[in-house]
């Protein structure tokens, strides 16, 4: 009997599908760790994190790769071809042996898989310090449509659209938007966090090794979405502190107006302040409590003509009662003199 085309076919699909998954998987694992950001750690949390993707990825390989394999030895084995001399059992329905292996194997794998992410989640907490015999430095980070201010209070500097840091030195970031929620993200250094109105969240990166690397928003946020990106220039402590020096000699200080002016949804160049409002990212996180900057800011420029109208009529109510009640007073004055002269 001639192989069907249908048949050939298939087989051909199958195992081309199989020999590329093995591919791919291979490449992404070797060649593909210096084509990847988070492949390519320069800091012990990006680290951490690229240790957490290749152990899950081998432990996955240990059921995904046989099966592949597999499948293509199946589709092999058993086309359909002239003379065919494969087994006809009709009756088999059950293997010990073969029930055993494939729901033992991926059983183990999903429970070693499970105590490997459950450890590598606390030791990689966002929140936790970075062990270090340096100080950490902290940086304030405030998302806006579409740009990152970032803040030093400890030196009293801003920057827009770019971060320079110490190498070796723990950088705490304090993370809060003033604009729809986004993601912080800086690959080479550590995973993304998201950055929320009315919340301050708090992540721990480190540069062991100088240079730029890339920052971005990772939460699509409209329409300049792609543009929202950022450096981080991580460099020695000297040249570090020889940076916070020039900031604040050759830099104009950030006002409030300043900023309301970042605040705009748009664009922004790189840009670096002397100053900035004292304060600034606590009002940002407290801004829509009660007596925060929203609530006066509504309070100050959008009082309703409804509303105008009602504090109106409210004015001059009492202004009425008030004239009332001191005609009141003069007609009972009035009364009481007319008694008395009647008298």
């Amino acid at each position: 009997m001639n192989k069907k085309p249908g048949s050939r076919l298939m087989m051909w699909v199958m195992i081309i599908v199989s020999v590329l998954s093995l591919a791919l998987t291979v490449w992404a694992l070797y060649a593909g760790s210096h084509n990847y950001f988070v492949l390519d750690p320069k800091g012990p949390i990006a680290a951490g994190q690229r240790d957490l993707i290749v152990i899950s990825t081998i432990l996955t390989a240990i059921v995904i790769v046989p099966v592949t394999i597999l499948t293509f030895v199946i589709v092999w084995r058993y086309r359909d071809k002239p003379g065919r001399k494969a087994k006809y059992d009709p009756d088999f329905n059950h293997s010990t042996k073969l029930e055993t292996i494939w729901w033992g194997i991926p059983i183990i794998v999903i429970a070693v898989l499970g105590i490997v992410t459950v450890r590598y989640t606390y030791a990689l907490e966002p929140s936790v310090a970075i062990q270090s015999q340096k100080e950490p430095i902290t940086i304030q980070v405030a998302s806006m449509d579409w740009k990152w201010l970032f803040m030093y209070p400890d030196e009293g500097i801003a920057s827009v659209n770019s971060i320079t840091i110490p190498e070796d030195t723990p950088v705490r970031f304090e993370l809060t938007s003033d604009a729809p929620m986004n993601s912080f993200w800086v690959p080479e250094l550590g995973g993304q966090i998201y950055t929320m109105s009315g919340m301050a969240m708090t992540l721990y990166l480190q540069a062991d090794h100088q240079g730029t690397f890339f920052g971005s928003g990772a939460n699509f946020s409209g329409e300049h979405f792609s543009q929202m990106r950022f450096d981080v220039n991580a460099v020695s402590d000297e040249q570090y502190q020889t940076w916070v020096n020039k900031v604040k000699t050759e830099s104009k200080p950030m006002s409030m107006e300043t900023y309301q002016s970042l605040t705009v949804p748009g664009t922004a160049d790189k840009q670096t302040f002397s100053a900035f409002p004292e304060g600034l990212f606590q009002q940002l996180v407290t801004k829509y409590l009660p007596g925060g900057l929203a609530g006066a800011k509504d309070r100050a420029t959008h009082t309703t003509p409804s509303t105008q109208i009602n504090e109106k009529q409210s004015e001059e109510g009492q202004s009425d009662m008030g004239t009332g009640d001191h005609d009141g007073m003069e007609m009972n004055d009035q009364e009481s003199t007319d008694t008395n002269t009647s008298n």
